[in-house]
């Protein structure tokens, strides 16, 4: 028999359901905290809130530990990494709070553009002043929405019974897609001068932190509104109380926060901000949900389901045999769609050598890694398929029986705006992924790190005005792997050891013999 340590409070519904499931179910006393170590080593699943913080320490100690239930969508407090390495699995509530979330959204805009709230502190003061408080209908209006998930999708059906115009932006969002659900896809520019609200739903990310910062927000029309319930440090904070102040835009309604609780409460004390401590996901049903939706997770886990939510390694097919290609498809995923710089219309994997029950999750594996530059946590191998297919994006995944080049080999070709990049790789006796056909060269190196593409003419020089131009940035170069064609085609790949800025890579691209530059950092 299964036991489960809740170690935070969790709804009636989510601690029944796991009780249902047969296994002996305890609540950890809230004395008992600091004890967690000791008292982890007796269970087989843990379930935590916000509260808990789940450390490697407490990993390494549940001798017994075969799950963590988040109940909640983020995992911050989850050391994910260690868990991953002891073959824990880690599942949360990635849908349960969807509609509270886009109805947050909503309460907040309208609390805006109404003036509800200093029209309520007025009444509540005894003051009846009706002309201070004229605000500003949504019909008729344009909605922008950054991030069209599930989500932005569920705020852009809504925004339709209000008769607004919906625009679209995002990398992964396929122009089908758009149409079906009535809005207009553009760039994030377009979008950003065209609404009169702009709203936000997208994970947090290297490539999402200070989306929307001081140029943005110079962009926006002086009478838009600004909605945030998607993730603190999305928003430039400091920029937008100074486009606050000075008028560039007209208010914003804000959930999340950089930091929270914030440490400097100037934004959130203006005259032209809404704001709410973080609860988008705070309402009975969702509560309900999350408590359900995890403990079912954890019950099903524990039975050796694997489709569940998790938001690291949701299978080990064939014991530990089945991770070199997790691995190896994972980088190939990202070092392709990092290297296209542009939105995402297809993926398409072919396997050689690779056994049966391996095929699908290198194929996902693959998958993974071309959307997760772009969707952070937000996607994990379960959910991967799904979040391709809600966004147009067409995944082909084909078994050949044919020799290849290299044995397990794994080709990827990533399709969009920008183009096509085609790679393909193995893994030898280290078990450790390896490139060794790149656009048509081949060629041998390992797809993680800082990595700069070089394509160029094969003709003397090149490399010692390269490695010139990066000197002079302080940067070294770690490893060179070189590949040719002819004289007119050569490519060159480098591991660096300090990332490129903006004007080296300029630099480096305006020589002569250079055809194209790109930069891309594989983690």
């Amino acid at each position: 028999m299964h036991r489960i340590l809740i170690a935070d409070p969790l709804h009636p519904l989510g601690i029944e359901a796991l009780e249902s499931s047969g296994a002996t179910v305890d609540r950890l006393a809230p004395g008992d905290r600091e004890r967690l170590p000791e008292i982890i080593r007796d269970y087989d699943a843990l379930v935590v809130r916000s509260g808990t913080k789940v450390t490697r320490q407490i990993l390494e100690a549940g001798e017994r530990l075969k799950v963590v239930g988040r109940a909640g969508i983020g995992v911050d407090n989850v050391d994910v990494v260690a868990a991953t390495e002891r073959g824990i699995l880690v599942v949360n509530a990635p849908t349960a709070n969807l509609i509270s979330a886009c109805e947050h959204t909503f309460a907040l805009l309208l609390t805006l553009a109404r003036k509800v709230a200093p029209a309520n502190q007025a009444m509540k003061s005894g003051v009846w002043d009706r002309k201070s408080f004229v605000g500003t209908e949504l019909y008729e209006k344009t909605l922008g929405v950054i991030g069209f998930g599930r989500i932005g999708q569920q705020v852009a059906q809504r925004a339709k019974a209000f008769e607004m115009e919906v625009l679209a932006h995002d990398p992964y969002l396929d122009a089908d897609v758009a149409a079906r659900h009535g809005v207009e896809l553009v760039t994030v520019e377009e979008l950003l001068s065209r609404a009169d609200v702009v709203t936000l739903h997208v994970p947090l990310t290297d490539d999402t932190r200070g989306l929307i910062g001081a140029r943005e927000l110079a962009t926006m029309k002086p009478t838009a509104l600004l909605v945030n319930c998607a993730r603190g440090g999305v928003v430039d904070e400091a920029a937008l109380l100074e486009a606050l102040e000075a008028g560039r835009i007209a208010g914003a309604a804000l959930d999340v926060f950089a930091s929270e609780p914030p440490t400097d409460w100037t934004l959130i004390e203006h005259d032209r901000v809404v704001a709410t401590p973080h609860i988008g996901a705070q309402t009975t049903e969702a509560q309900e949900r999350i408590a359900l939706q995890t403990a079912r997770m954890v019950a099903e886990a524990l039975d050796g389901s694997l489709a569940v939510s998790a938001v690291n390694l949701p299978f080990r097919p064939a014991g530990h045999r089945g991770e070199p290609y997790l691995r190896l498809g994972e980088r190939l995923g990202k070092l392709a769609s990092g290297l296209l710089h542009g939105s995402v219309r297809s993926v398409r994997v072919d396997l050689w050598g690779v056994d049966d029950p391996l095929r699908i999750p290198t194929a996902v594996a693959v998958l993974r890694g071309a959307l997760e530059p772009f969707m952070g946590e937000a996607v994990n191998y379960v959910n991967a398929e799904q979040i391709a297919a809600s966004r147009g994006i067409e995944f082909v995944r084909s078994t050949h029986q044919d020799a290849a080049e290299d044995p397990h080999q794994v080709r990827v070709r990533v399709s969009g705006g920008a183009g096509e990049m085609e790679l393909a790789g193995t893994f030898f006796d280290d078990l450790e992924p390896r490139v060794t056909l790149f656009s048509g060269f081949r060629l041998e190196f390992q797809p993680e790190g800082r990595l700069m593409v070089l394509h160029n003419r094969d003709v003397p020089g090149v490399v010692g005005r390269l490695g010139t131009l990066l000197g002079e940035a302080g940067i070294n170069i770690a490893a060179i792997h070189l590949a040719r064609k002819s004289a007119e085609e050569a490519m060159a790949v480098l591991r660096l050891d300090q990332p490129p800025d903006r004007h080296t890579l300029e630099r480096i691209g305006a020589l002569p013999e250079v055809h194209s530059v790109r930069f891309v950092e594989v983690t």
